[in-house]
Protein backbone atom coordinates (compact mmCIF):
# COMPACT_ATOMS: atom_id res chain seq x y z
CA UNK A 1 0.00 0.00 0.00
CA UNK A 2 1.63 3.32 -1.24
CA UNK A 3 1.97 5.76 1.85
CA UNK A 4 1.51 9.44 1.86
CA UNK A 5 4.56 11.96 2.02
CA UNK A 6 3.27 15.92 3.68
CA UNK A 7 4.79 17.95 1.60
CA UNK A 8 6.42 21.17 3.58
CA UNK A 9 6.84 24.55 2.14
CA UNK A 10 9.05 27.12 3.44
CA UNK A 11 9.64 29.53 0.55
CA UNK A 12 7.95 32.36 2.84
CA UNK A 13 10.48 31.66 5.36
CA UNK A 14 13.91 30.24 4.63
CA UNK A 15 13.11 31.08 0.92
CA UNK A 16 13.05 34.48 1.94
CA UNK A 17 16.02 34.78 4.05
CA UNK A 18 18.04 34.43 0.64
CA UNK A 19 16.63 37.31 -0.86
CA UNK A 20 18.34 41.03 -1.22
CA UNK A 21 15.33 42.50 -0.68
CA UNK A 22 12.56 41.31 1.73
CA UNK A 23 8.70 40.50 -0.29
CA UNK A 24 6.20 42.78 0.60
CA UNK A 25 2.85 41.50 2.62
CA UNK A 26 0.62 41.71 -0.95
CA UNK A 27 3.73 39.51 -2.71
CA UNK A 28 3.54 37.07 0.14
CA UNK A 29 0.32 36.01 -0.09
CA UNK A 30 0.44 36.07 -3.60
CA UNK A 31 2.94 32.89 -3.18
CA UNK A 32 0.96 31.54 -0.32
CA UNK A 33 -2.26 31.09 -2.31
CA UNK A 34 -0.11 29.94 -5.92
CA UNK A 35 1.36 27.02 -2.68
CA UNK A 36 -2.67 26.79 -1.75
CA UNK A 37 -3.58 25.87 -4.97
CA UNK A 38 -0.98 23.72 -5.76
CA UNK A 39 -2.54 21.63 -2.36
CA UNK A 40 0.85 21.83 -0.51
CA UNK A 41 -0.12 20.62 2.48
CA UNK A 42 1.96 22.49 5.45
CA UNK A 43 3.02 26.48 4.49
CA UNK A 44 5.87 27.95 6.41
CA UNK A 45 4.67 31.46 6.49
CA UNK A 46 7.27 33.16 7.76
CA UNK A 47 9.47 34.23 11.46
CA UNK A 48 7.17 36.21 13.42
CA UNK A 49 9.83 37.45 15.89
CA UNK A 50 12.44 38.56 13.48
CA UNK A 51 10.05 42.17 12.24
CA UNK A 52 6.75 43.85 12.48
CA UNK A 53 6.40 42.98 8.50
CA UNK A 54 7.20 39.02 8.74
CA UNK A 55 4.63 39.26 11.64
CA UNK A 56 2.14 41.11 9.86
CA UNK A 57 2.44 38.93 6.89
CA UNK A 58 1.68 35.83 8.53
CA UNK A 59 -1.35 37.46 9.90
CA UNK A 60 -2.50 38.39 6.44
CA UNK A 61 -1.32 34.91 4.86
CA UNK A 62 -3.84 33.18 7.68
CA UNK A 63 -6.65 35.80 6.27
CA UNK A 64 -6.64 34.23 2.91
CA UNK A 65 -5.49 30.61 3.06
CA UNK A 66 -8.16 28.20 4.12
CA UNK A 67 -7.35 24.82 3.10
CA UNK A 68 -3.24 24.18 3.57
CA UNK A 69 -1.73 24.17 7.43
CA UNK A 70 0.01 27.50 8.15
CA UNK A 71 3.01 27.00 10.60
CA UNK A 72 6.09 29.95 11.93
CA UNK A 73 9.00 29.40 13.03
CA UNK A 74 10.44 30.33 16.81
CA UNK A 75 13.47 29.64 18.68
CA UNK A 76 13.24 27.85 21.80
CA UNK A 77 12.30 30.80 23.63
CA UNK A 78 9.38 31.98 25.13
CA UNK A 79 8.81 35.17 23.54
CA UNK A 80 9.36 33.90 19.97
CA UNK A 81 6.33 31.23 20.99
CA UNK A 82 3.69 33.69 21.95
CA UNK A 83 4.45 36.11 19.34
CA UNK A 84 4.20 32.93 16.75
CA UNK A 85 1.35 32.02 18.02
CA UNK A 86 0.08 35.36 18.42
CA UNK A 87 0.51 35.65 14.62
CA UNK A 88 -1.22 32.98 13.87
CA UNK A 89 -4.11 33.23 16.41
CA UNK A 90 -7.25 33.97 13.94
CA UNK A 91 -6.57 30.29 13.20
CA UNK A 92 -8.28 27.33 14.97
CA UNK A 93 -5.38 24.87 14.19
CA UNK A 94 -1.93 26.22 13.13
CA UNK A 95 1.40 24.56 13.67
CA UNK A 96 4.39 25.45 15.58
CA UNK A 97 8.01 24.92 14.36
CA UNK A 98 10.91 25.01 17.26
CA UNK A 99 14.43 24.84 16.11
CA UNK A 100 17.55 24.20 18.53
CA UNK A 101 20.80 23.18 17.19
CA UNK A 102 21.81 19.94 18.43
CA UNK A 103 25.18 19.24 17.23
CA UNK A 104 28.69 19.29 19.62
CA UNK A 105 29.88 21.97 17.28
CA UNK A 106 26.39 24.67 17.69
CA UNK A 107 25.86 23.53 21.08
CA UNK A 108 29.56 24.74 22.23
CA UNK A 109 30.34 27.61 19.53
CA UNK A 110 26.97 28.74 19.18
CA UNK A 111 24.71 28.88 22.15
CA UNK A 112 27.58 28.30 24.76
CA UNK A 113 26.00 25.48 26.34
CA UNK A 114 26.32 21.87 27.14
CA UNK A 115 23.91 18.68 25.41
CA UNK A 116 22.04 18.78 28.82
CA UNK A 117 20.90 22.01 29.01
CA UNK A 118 20.02 22.04 25.08
CA UNK A 119 17.97 19.02 26.32
CA UNK A 120 16.10 21.12 29.11
CA UNK A 121 15.66 23.89 27.24
CA UNK A 122 14.15 22.18 24.18
CA UNK A 123 11.71 20.41 26.96
CA UNK A 124 10.66 23.62 28.45
CA UNK A 125 9.99 25.28 24.97
CA UNK A 126 7.45 22.39 24.53
CA UNK A 127 5.50 22.87 27.20
CA UNK A 128 4.92 26.58 26.59
CA UNK A 129 3.83 25.97 23.24
CA UNK A 130 1.64 23.48 23.89
CA UNK A 131 -0.28 26.33 25.92
CA UNK A 132 -1.12 27.21 22.04
CA UNK A 133 -1.49 24.75 20.18
CA UNK A 134 -1.37 20.77 20.29
CA UNK A 135 1.05 20.77 16.22
CA UNK A 136 4.22 20.95 17.36
CA UNK A 137 6.97 20.35 15.05
CA UNK A 138 10.57 20.36 16.70
CA UNK A 139 13.85 20.97 13.99
CA UNK A 140 17.46 19.30 15.61
CA UNK A 141 19.28 21.78 13.98
CA UNK A 142 22.41 20.79 12.52
CA UNK A 143 21.54 16.79 13.01
CA UNK A 144 23.07 15.70 10.29
CA UNK A 145 26.55 16.98 12.28
CA UNK A 146 24.98 15.60 15.73
CA UNK A 147 25.93 12.83 17.49
CA UNK A 148 23.55 9.87 16.80
CA UNK A 149 23.45 8.83 20.49
CA UNK A 150 22.17 12.28 21.36
CA UNK A 151 20.25 12.91 18.56
CA UNK A 152 18.42 9.23 19.49
CA UNK A 153 18.34 10.61 23.21
CA UNK A 154 16.67 14.07 22.22
CA UNK A 155 13.91 12.42 20.15
CA UNK A 156 12.86 10.12 22.32
CA UNK A 157 12.28 12.45 25.10
CA UNK A 158 10.55 14.78 22.29
CA UNK A 159 8.30 12.11 21.92
CA UNK A 160 7.52 11.49 25.59
CA UNK A 161 6.76 14.99 25.63
CA UNK A 162 4.19 15.27 23.14
CA UNK A 163 6.09 16.70 19.91
CA UNK A 164 3.93 15.43 16.85
CA UNK A 165 7.13 16.02 14.31
CA UNK A 166 10.28 16.11 14.31
CA UNK A 167 12.56 17.41 11.84
CA UNK A 168 16.20 15.83 11.31
CA UNK A 169 17.87 18.59 9.04
CA UNK A 170 20.95 18.83 7.07
CA UNK A 171 21.42 22.13 8.00
CA UNK A 172 24.67 22.91 6.24
CA UNK A 173 24.20 20.31 3.46
CA UNK A 174 26.94 18.25 4.85
CA UNK A 175 25.92 14.59 4.70
CA UNK A 176 25.76 12.53 1.20
CA UNK A 177 22.80 10.12 0.52
CA UNK A 178 23.47 6.81 2.36
CA UNK A 179 24.60 8.44 5.34
CA UNK A 180 21.43 10.52 5.24
CA UNK A 181 19.44 7.73 5.32
CA UNK A 182 21.51 5.64 8.13
CA UNK A 183 20.45 8.53 10.21
CA UNK A 184 16.80 7.90 9.76
CA UNK A 185 17.14 4.17 9.76
CA UNK A 186 19.04 4.28 13.07
CA UNK A 187 16.23 6.59 14.47
CA UNK A 188 14.07 3.81 13.32
CA UNK A 189 15.79 1.31 15.13
CA UNK A 190 16.74 2.98 18.34
CA UNK A 191 14.40 5.06 19.54
CA UNK A 192 11.32 2.54 20.71
CA UNK A 193 8.52 5.38 20.33
CA UNK A 194 9.45 6.51 17.17
CA UNK A 195 5.78 5.06 15.83
CA UNK A 196 4.28 7.43 17.52
CA UNK A 197 5.92 10.44 15.89
CA UNK A 198 6.61 12.05 11.77
CA UNK A 199 9.82 12.41 10.86
CA UNK A 200 10.30 15.30 8.17
CA UNK A 201 13.56 16.71 6.92
CA UNK A 202 14.98 19.52 5.88
CA UNK A 203 17.89 19.32 3.33
CA UNK A 204 20.32 21.99 1.97
CA UNK A 205 21.98 22.16 -0.75
CA UNK A 206 25.34 22.94 -0.08
CA UNK A 207 27.32 19.96 -2.09
CA UNK A 208 24.33 19.33 -4.63
CA UNK A 209 22.82 16.70 -2.55
CA UNK A 210 19.26 18.32 -1.09
CA UNK A 211 17.35 16.22 -3.48
CA UNK A 212 19.23 13.16 -3.13
CA UNK A 213 19.06 13.19 0.85
CA UNK A 214 15.48 13.79 1.01
CA UNK A 215 14.61 11.07 -1.56
CA UNK A 216 17.35 8.58 0.57
CA UNK A 217 15.33 9.82 4.23
CA UNK A 218 11.84 8.80 2.87
CA UNK A 219 13.14 5.44 1.44
CA UNK A 220 14.47 4.69 4.86
CA UNK A 221 11.09 6.73 7.23
CA UNK A 222 10.69 9.93 6.68
CA UNK A 223 7.30 10.75 5.76
CA UNK A 224 7.41 14.55 5.51
CA UNK A 225 10.00 16.48 3.12
CA UNK A 226 10.26 20.42 3.96
CA UNK A 227 11.89 22.07 0.81
CA UNK A 228 11.27 25.48 -1.57
CA UNK A 229 9.21 25.72 -4.81
CA UNK A 230 12.78 26.69 -7.20
CA UNK A 231 15.17 25.34 -4.26
CA UNK A 232 15.58 28.96 -3.03
CA UNK A 233 16.99 29.37 0.18
CA UNK A 234 20.61 30.10 2.57
CA UNK A 235 23.52 29.97 0.46
CA UNK A 236 23.26 27.09 -2.32
CA UNK A 237 19.50 26.72 -1.62
CA UNK A 238 17.10 24.21 -0.21
CA UNK A 239 15.79 21.20 -1.43
CA UNK A 240 13.72 22.03 -4.77
CA UNK A 241 10.36 20.81 -4.03
CA UNK A 242 9.41 20.62 -7.60
CA UNK A 243 12.08 17.73 -8.23
CA UNK A 244 10.78 15.64 -5.15
CA UNK A 245 7.34 16.01 -6.12
CA UNK A 246 8.19 14.65 -9.66
CA UNK A 247 10.19 12.33 -8.57
CA UNK A 248 7.79 10.68 -6.71
CA UNK A 249 5.50 10.85 -8.87
CA UNK A 250 7.54 9.23 -11.81
CA UNK A 251 9.37 6.74 -9.65
CA UNK A 252 6.15 5.91 -8.02
CA UNK A 253 6.39 2.08 -8.79
CA UNK A 254 9.76 1.69 -6.96
CA UNK A 255 9.09 4.39 -4.64
CA UNK A 256 5.80 3.87 -3.13
CA UNK A 257 4.43 7.13 -2.05
CA UNK A 258 2.61 9.38 -3.40
CA UNK A 259 1.72 13.31 -2.64
CA UNK A 260 -1.65 15.40 -2.53
CA UNK A 261 -0.14 17.82 -4.92
CA UNK A 262 -1.69 18.99 -8.18
CA UNK A 263 0.79 18.92 -10.40
CA UNK A 264 -0.54 20.90 -12.65
CA UNK A 265 0.10 23.39 -10.98
CA UNK A 266 3.67 23.19 -10.21
CA UNK A 267 4.87 25.63 -13.48
CA UNK A 268 2.64 28.12 -12.79
CA UNK A 269 4.07 28.36 -8.75
CA UNK A 270 7.61 28.09 -10.01
CA UNK A 271 6.83 31.58 -12.37
CA UNK A 272 5.43 33.13 -9.58
CA UNK A 273 7.80 32.93 -7.35
CA UNK A 274 10.43 33.27 -9.48
CA UNK A 275 9.19 36.49 -10.56
CA UNK A 276 8.23 37.86 -7.47
CA UNK A 277 11.84 36.78 -5.98
CA UNK A 278 13.44 38.18 -8.85
CA UNK A 279 15.46 35.05 -9.27
CA UNK A 280 15.92 33.99 -12.80
CA UNK A 281 15.49 29.85 -13.24
CA UNK A 282 18.04 28.28 -15.13
CA UNK A 283 17.69 26.93 -18.37
CA UNK A 284 18.87 23.81 -17.22
CA UNK A 285 16.78 23.40 -14.47
CA UNK A 286 15.20 20.03 -13.74
CA UNK A 287 11.56 20.39 -14.07
CA UNK A 288 11.10 24.02 -14.82
CA UNK A 289 13.99 24.99 -16.59
CA UNK A 290 13.04 26.53 -20.35
CA UNK A 291 15.61 23.68 -21.65
CA UNK A 292 13.73 20.52 -19.25
CA UNK A 293 11.52 19.69 -22.19
CA UNK A 294 13.20 20.82 -24.89
CA UNK A 295 15.40 18.89 -27.28
CA UNK A 296 18.07 20.32 -29.98
CA UNK A 297 19.45 17.16 -31.50
CA UNK A 298 17.73 15.69 -34.97
CA UNK A 299 17.90 12.12 -33.60
CA UNK A 300 16.07 13.56 -30.05
CA UNK A 301 13.90 15.60 -31.82
CA UNK A 302 12.95 12.81 -34.04
CA UNK A 303 12.66 10.10 -31.66
CA UNK A 304 10.00 12.34 -29.79
CA UNK A 305 8.12 13.37 -32.92
CA UNK A 306 7.63 9.15 -32.90
CA UNK A 307 7.23 8.37 -29.55
CA UNK A 308 7.71 11.10 -26.61
CA UNK A 309 8.50 8.83 -24.12
CA UNK A 310 11.89 8.08 -26.51
CA UNK A 311 13.46 10.79 -25.12
CA UNK A 312 11.08 12.44 -21.74
CA UNK A 313 10.36 10.26 -18.75
CA UNK A 314 7.67 12.81 -17.81
CA UNK A 315 5.04 14.95 -19.64
CA UNK A 316 5.32 18.66 -19.91
CA UNK A 317 1.38 18.53 -19.72
CA UNK A 318 2.25 16.74 -15.90
CA UNK A 319 3.88 20.08 -14.55
CA UNK A 320 1.48 22.53 -16.28
CA UNK A 321 3.03 22.98 -19.70
CA UNK A 322 0.63 22.71 -22.93
CA UNK A 323 3.72 21.90 -25.22
CA UNK A 324 7.17 20.61 -25.89
CA UNK A 325 9.65 22.74 -27.43
CA UNK A 326 12.14 21.50 -29.96
CA UNK A 327 15.19 23.82 -30.68
CA UNK A 328 15.62 24.33 -33.79
CA UNK A 329 20.21 24.11 -34.32
CA UNK A 330 22.21 23.49 -36.63
CA UNK A 331 21.93 19.49 -35.23
CA UNK A 332 18.40 19.44 -35.99
CA UNK A 333 17.05 17.23 -38.47
CA UNK A 334 14.06 17.32 -41.42
CA UNK A 335 11.83 15.88 -39.80
CA UNK A 336 11.89 19.15 -36.49
CA UNK A 337 11.62 21.44 -39.23
CA UNK A 338 8.53 20.12 -41.07
CA UNK A 339 7.13 19.67 -37.69
CA UNK A 340 7.65 22.45 -36.44
CA UNK A 341 6.47 24.93 -40.08
CA UNK A 342 3.27 22.45 -39.62
CA UNK A 343 2.91 23.42 -36.13
CA UNK A 344 2.75 27.06 -37.10
CA UNK A 345 0.75 26.60 -39.91
CA UNK A 346 2.36 25.12 -43.19
CA UNK A 347 1.65 22.41 -44.91
CA UNK A 348 4.71 21.01 -47.59
CA UNK A 349 4.40 21.00 -51.24
CA UNK A 350 1.47 23.01 -51.09
CA UNK A 351 3.04 25.74 -48.99
CA UNK A 352 6.81 25.97 -49.75
CA UNK A 353 9.64 23.09 -50.18
CA UNK A 354 10.72 21.48 -47.59
CA UNK A 355 14.06 19.83 -49.41
CA UNK A 356 14.96 23.88 -50.69
CA UNK A 357 13.80 25.18 -46.90
CA UNK A 358 16.24 22.53 -45.07
CA UNK A 359 19.16 23.38 -47.10
CA UNK A 360 18.93 27.12 -46.13
CA UNK A 361 17.88 26.00 -43.12
CA UNK A 362 21.25 24.46 -42.13
CA UNK A 363 23.43 27.34 -44.00
CA UNK A 364 21.35 30.05 -41.44
CA UNK A 365 21.86 27.41 -38.25
CA UNK A 366 25.41 27.55 -38.88
CA UNK A 367 25.62 31.41 -38.37
CA UNK A 368 23.15 32.02 -36.19
CA UNK A 369 22.76 29.28 -33.85
CA UNK A 370 19.24 28.76 -32.84
CA UNK A 371 16.44 29.57 -35.09
CA UNK A 372 13.28 31.28 -34.39
CA UNK A 373 10.02 30.42 -36.03
CA UNK A 374 10.21 33.79 -38.06
CA UNK A 375 13.69 32.73 -39.44
CA UNK A 376 11.82 29.85 -40.49
CA UNK A 377 9.13 31.31 -42.45
CA UNK A 378 11.53 34.05 -43.86
CA UNK A 379 13.54 31.50 -45.42
CA UNK A 380 10.14 29.34 -46.60
CA UNK A 381 9.36 32.30 -48.34
CA UNK A 382 12.76 34.51 -48.84
CA UNK A 383 11.77 36.56 -52.12
CA UNK A 384 7.98 37.62 -50.86
CA UNK A 385 9.90 38.25 -47.86
CA UNK A 386 12.76 40.36 -49.25
CA UNK A 387 10.11 41.83 -51.51
CA UNK A 388 8.09 43.68 -48.41
CA UNK A 389 9.31 46.64 -48.06
CA UNK A 390 9.44 47.76 -43.93
CA UNK A 391 6.08 49.15 -42.83
CA UNK A 392 7.38 50.82 -39.61
CA UNK A 393 10.69 53.52 -40.30
CA UNK A 394 11.67 55.54 -37.58
CA UNK A 395 11.50 59.30 -38.68
CA UNK A 396 12.53 60.95 -36.03
CA UNK A 397 14.27 59.80 -32.75
CA UNK A 398 14.86 62.46 -29.69
CA UNK A 399 15.99 62.21 -26.52
CA UNK A 400 16.32 64.06 -23.61
CA UNK A 401 18.32 62.54 -20.73
CA UNK A 402 18.43 63.96 -17.42
CA UNK A 403 19.70 61.89 -14.35
CA UNK A 404 17.59 63.41 -11.18
CA UNK A 405 14.62 64.09 -13.36
CA UNK A 406 12.33 63.07 -16.16
CA UNK A 407 13.60 61.52 -19.23
CA UNK A 408 11.81 62.58 -22.43
CA UNK A 409 11.50 60.67 -25.64
CA UNK A 410 10.37 62.31 -28.86
CA UNK A 411 9.57 59.63 -31.41
CA UNK A 412 8.22 60.11 -34.92
CA UNK A 413 7.13 56.74 -36.36
CA UNK A 414 6.06 55.97 -40.63
CA UNK A 415 3.28 53.71 -40.55
CA UNK A 416 2.61 52.74 -43.89
CA UNK A 417 1.16 56.10 -45.14
CA UNK A 418 0.93 57.35 -41.65
CA UNK A 419 3.12 59.39 -39.16
CA UNK A 420 2.70 58.52 -35.33
CA UNK A 421 3.96 59.96 -32.69
CA UNK A 422 4.98 58.99 -29.41
CA UNK A 423 6.23 60.67 -26.38
CA UNK A 424 6.96 59.73 -23.86
CA UNK A 425 7.93 61.77 -20.23
CA UNK A 426 8.97 59.06 -17.33
CA UNK A 427 11.41 59.29 -14.29
CA UNK A 428 11.63 55.24 -14.01
CA UNK A 429 11.34 52.20 -16.32
CA UNK A 430 12.10 54.26 -19.36
CA UNK A 431 12.77 51.28 -21.95
CA UNK A 432 9.53 49.74 -20.66
CA UNK A 433 7.92 52.47 -21.32
CA UNK A 434 9.06 52.94 -25.34
CA UNK A 435 8.26 49.54 -25.84
CA UNK A 436 4.77 50.29 -24.13
CA UNK A 437 4.52 53.03 -26.91
CA UNK A 438 5.48 51.13 -29.78
CA UNK A 439 3.36 48.08 -28.98
CA UNK A 440 0.53 50.41 -28.59
CA UNK A 441 1.31 51.87 -32.15
CA UNK A 442 1.35 48.81 -33.99
CA UNK A 443 -1.53 46.97 -32.07
CA UNK A 444 0.25 44.08 -32.82
CA UNK A 445 -0.15 41.82 -29.15
CA UNK A 446 3.27 41.42 -28.10
CA UNK A 447 5.21 40.04 -24.96
CA UNK A 448 9.02 40.17 -23.91
CA UNK A 449 10.21 37.40 -23.31
CA UNK A 450 13.77 38.16 -22.72
CA UNK A 451 16.13 41.49 -23.21
CA UNK A 452 19.92 41.52 -22.44
CA UNK A 453 22.89 44.28 -22.26
CA UNK A 454 25.50 43.28 -23.21
CA UNK A 455 28.95 45.82 -23.27
CA UNK A 456 30.91 45.27 -26.82
CA UNK A 457 34.73 47.39 -26.24
CA UNK A 458 35.73 48.51 -29.78
CA UNK A 459 39.32 49.93 -28.95
CA UNK A 460 38.99 52.46 -26.46
CA UNK A 461 34.89 52.57 -27.47
CA UNK A 462 32.40 50.92 -25.58
CA UNK A 463 29.29 50.29 -26.81
CA UNK A 464 25.41 48.89 -25.54
CA UNK A 465 24.28 45.40 -27.11
CA UNK A 466 20.68 44.71 -26.92
CA UNK A 467 19.43 41.40 -27.27
CA UNK A 468 15.69 41.59 -27.64
CA UNK A 469 13.37 38.44 -27.95
CA UNK A 470 9.38 38.79 -28.19
CA UNK A 471 6.56 36.96 -28.76
CA UNK A 472 4.01 37.05 -31.22
CA UNK A 473 0.93 34.58 -31.76
CA UNK A 474 3.06 32.02 -30.01
CA UNK A 475 6.10 32.41 -32.28
CA UNK A 476 9.53 34.28 -31.06
CA UNK A 477 11.18 37.25 -33.00
CA UNK A 478 14.42 37.72 -32.02
CA UNK A 479 16.28 41.35 -32.52
CA UNK A 480 20.13 42.79 -31.97
CA UNK A 481 21.41 46.20 -32.29
CA UNK A 482 24.49 47.83 -30.76
CA UNK A 483 25.10 51.67 -30.18
CA UNK A 484 26.53 53.37 -27.77
CA UNK A 485 23.08 55.12 -26.92
CA UNK A 486 21.38 52.50 -25.33
CA UNK A 487 18.02 53.86 -25.63
CA UNK A 488 18.74 54.10 -29.43
CA UNK A 489 19.04 50.50 -29.52
CA UNK A 490 16.36 49.84 -27.62
CA UNK A 491 13.80 51.39 -29.75
CA UNK A 492 15.40 49.75 -33.30
CA UNK A 493 15.39 46.43 -31.94
CA UNK A 494 11.90 46.97 -31.28
CA UNK A 495 10.93 48.53 -34.89
CA UNK A 496 12.77 45.61 -36.63
CA UNK A 497 10.75 43.01 -34.73
CA UNK A 498 7.48 45.06 -35.46
CA UNK A 499 8.36 45.18 -39.42
CA UNK A 500 9.08 41.32 -39.32
CA UNK A 501 5.86 40.63 -37.43
CA UNK A 502 4.06 42.88 -40.08
CA UNK A 503 6.10 41.48 -43.36
CA UNK A 504 4.99 37.59 -42.61
CA UNK A 505 1.58 38.71 -41.22
CA UNK A 506 1.48 39.54 -44.91
CA UNK A 507 2.52 36.58 -46.31
CA UNK A 508 0.68 34.43 -44.38
CA UNK A 509 -2.13 35.94 -45.33
CA UNK A 510 -1.69 35.45 -49.31
CA UNK A 511 -0.61 31.66 -48.58
CA UNK A 512 -4.17 31.06 -46.82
Amino acid sequence: MKEKIIIFDTTLRDGEQSLQTSLNIKEKVKIALALEKMNIDIIEAGFPISSPGDFKSVQQICKHVKNSTICSLARCLEKDIRIAAEAMSQLENFRLHLFLGTSKLHIESKLKKNFQEIHQMALKSIKIAQKYTDDIEFSCEDAGRTSIDNLCRIVESLIKNGVKTINIPDTVGYTIPNEFSKIIENLYKRVPNIDQVIISIHCHNDLGMAVGNSISAIQAGARQIEGTITGIGERAGNTALEEIIMAIKTRKKLLNFFTNIQHKEIYHTSKIVSEICNIPIPINKAIIGENAFSHSSGIHQDGVIKNRKNYEIMSPKDIGLKKIQFNLTPRSGRAAVKQRMKEIGYIEKKDYNLKKLYKNFLKLADKKGQICDYDLEKLAFKKKYLEKKPYFILKNLKIILKFYGKTKIFIDLICGKKIKKLFIKTKNDVIKKIYQGLKKISSFNIFIKNFQISSITKGKKIFNKINLIAEYNNKKFHSTHTSKNLLKSSVYVMIEILNNIWKLNQIYKKNK
